[in-house]
């Protein structure tokens, strides 16, 4: 027997249509509609029929293997034979996340092909998987963020059992899994959402389209619906943790802001489950309550992304100044970046043309995210290329060194390892032809900002746009790339060896800045990261009487035994001091 359930308070009659059989619902004073189905079974499709209407996907549907105007189909999530029972979670403090695309990041493009690679994530020094959204999405291709069906893995990775069979293997291997959950908007098409009830508000816009109804009339529901979704992730498919997109575009003026109640509800939840879990978000706001204490008026997130140290290094390493990296440039923001998170701590933006940002005082840097790069730091560029298209092999070291040694959380991005130079840029598959030229209009006019002609933009909708981005698997094995993974392994094999590393007090990291020279040196406890980022061999000033042992260096070993080292050009040496 299966109780089928939905919220519809606008409508006066509901039924449940499932395996050919229109069943009609009992309607409740809250708005919600229910009826048990005797025969209904696992793997039964259905849909709903709202006052006679066509038939429409469950909001809650788990799984739409038709797609987003398909029709849902049961699914009993007590059914698959976990074997991760041992698996209890991992410190976030301690993790190195490898975000990626489940459809670009294996020849098949599925869950099961990610399972593929995961021996070679373990090897790196990966500790967890993030998964860029796997929730419906339109189209036999997307990034995934116009997603409509937020209880149901997509069916082109290969659905629920897929997503299941890929977290089991993650854990299997010491690999923890954080899902990309998209909150701040649903996209347009195959959304029916506001067919059911008022789960869109008209006071509020976002850059994607209609706000989610998080704090209007008739909204305890909608909250409870996007709560609900969180922990469904967390609980029914094992995953370790929510990264939550782009969370200053979620509008709610409630004295208790939804992303607090995600973070509470979580937190019971890891009590319940006995299971670490994680809410890290997403945010270009600079915000410290995002991950401040909840008695002290912050949200409790567990962690936050901070695009500061990656604008700083990236601006520093290529010399861009274009849209955002117009506040960046100078060694002394990279470190101010690893001194405090923030750059932009309220200091004026010449990008924003106002005061931005807050400094977070008393947070540690375990709390926050650095990278390289993201897939939205890749992809906001004209054509999604990576920084290994941009730099040297030298510089690329260099950058991959500040990050990998920095006090806060790392994040790699799929293919960064090895220098992939497969593009990454925007792509989808809208039906609608209308709105597929939207789309790709859109898309021209956002890149503008960065100085983009539009010819320069690959069209999102042609399919070729979405093959060039597949990662090549023959790179790693050849040369420049063989060796710049060696040097990401041997980075996070250093990194996981040596406590200071890993330690998020920002107190005790040193940096001295040589602007004329660019040179910076920055001590974690007895290790010291050198960086020539200039064209010419330095010196770096050191006291002469400390001994010292190299760690790691990108050129040839350096000597360090006098008073100072040399640094040949675009280079970095880590040494100990005893």
């Amino acid at each position: 027997m299966n109780e089928f359930a939905v919220w519809a308070p606008r409508a006066r009659a509901v039924e449940v249509e499932v395996a050919g059989r229109r069943l009609a619902m009992e309607s409740h004073p809250d708005g919600w509609f229910t009826v048990a189905d005797q025969q209904a079974a696992t793997g039964d499709d259905y849909a709903f029929h709202l006052d006679g209407g066509p038939a429409r996907p469950d909001p809650r549907s788990p799984w739409q293997p038709e797609g987003v105007h398909g029709r849902s189909r049961v699914v009993d999530h007590r059914a698959f034979p976990w074997s991760d029972a041992g698996w209890h979670g991992a410190p976030l403090g301690a993790a190195v996340i490898y975000e990626l695309h489940v459809g670009t990041f294996s020849a098949t493009g599925t869950f099961d092909g990610v399972v593929e690679h995961l021996d070679h994530l373990v090897d790196l020094g990966v500790t967890a998987v993030e998964l860029m959204p796997v929730a419906e999405f339109p189209g036999r291709r997307g990034w995934g963020y116009d997603g409509v069906d937020l209880y149901a893995a997509y069916h082109g990775y290969g659905g629920p059992e897929g997503l299941k069979r890929l977290v089991d293997a993650c854990h299997a291997h010491g690999l923890a899994v954080v899902i990309d959950a998209v909150y701040n908007h649903l996209g347009p098409d195959g959304n029916y959402l506001a067919d059911f009830a008022p789960y869109f508000s008209d006071r509020y816009r976002t850059p994607w389209g209609a706000a989610i109804n998080l704090d209007g009339a008739d909204s305890d529901e909608v909250r409870r619906f996007v709560v609900d979704n969180a922990l469904m992730w967390l609980r029914d498919y094992h995953v370790d943790g929510l990264r939550l997109d782009a969370v200053q575009a979620i509008v709610d003026t409630s004295a208790t802001h939804i992303l607090e109640e995600i973070a509470e509800a979580v937190g019971t939840l890891q009590a319940q489950l006995g299971r670490t879990l994680w809410v890290i978000a997403e945010s270009d706001l600079n915000d410290p309550r995002l991950v401040g204490d909840r008695q002290a008026g912050g949200y409790g997130l567990d962690a936050q992304w901070s695009d500061d140290l990656h604008h700083a290094v990236h601006a520093a390493l290529t010399g861009e100044r274009h849209g955002y990296y117009a506040d960046f440039g100078r060694l002394d923001d990279v470190a101010t970046a690893l001194r405090q998170v923030f750059v932009n701590d309220g200091r004026y933006s010449r990008f924003r043309r106002r005061r931005h940002g807050r400094r977070p005082s008393g947070i540690p840097g375990s709390r926050f995210l650095g990278f390289l790069q993201n897939h939205d730091l890749v992809g906001n560029r004209a054509a999604g290329e990576r920084i290994a298209a941009l730099l040297g092999p030298g510089l690329l070291r260099a950058g991959a060194a500040l990050v990998l040694s920095a006090p806060f959380v790392p994040l790699l991005f799929a293919g960064e390892e090895w220098g992939a130079l497969t593009p990454f840029p925007y792509f989808s598959d809208h039906t609608d032809p209308e709105l597929g030229r939207a789309v790709t209009d859109g898309r021209r006019r956002e890149l503008a900002a960065f100085g983009s002609p539009a010819e320069a933009v690959p069209d999102p909708q042609d399919e070729a746009t979405f093959v060039r981005s597949r990662l090549d698997w023959s790179e790693p094995a050849r040369e420049p790339h063989a060796s710049l993974l060696r040097w990401y392994r041997e980075l996070l094999r250093l990194r996981r060896s040596r406590p200071e590393l890993c330690d998020g007090r920002l107190d005790r990291v040193r940096i001295r800045v040589d602007e004329e020279h660019r040179c910076l040196q920055m001590d974690r406890g007895r290790i010291t990261v050198a960086c020539n980022l200039g064209a010419r061999r330095v010196r770096a000033p050191l006291p002469a009487t400390a001994r010292r042992r190299l760690l790691l260096c990108s050129e040839a070993a350096p000597d360090l035994a006098g008073a100072g080292v040399e640094l040949p050009p675009e280079s970095v040496s880590i040494w100990e001091t005893l």
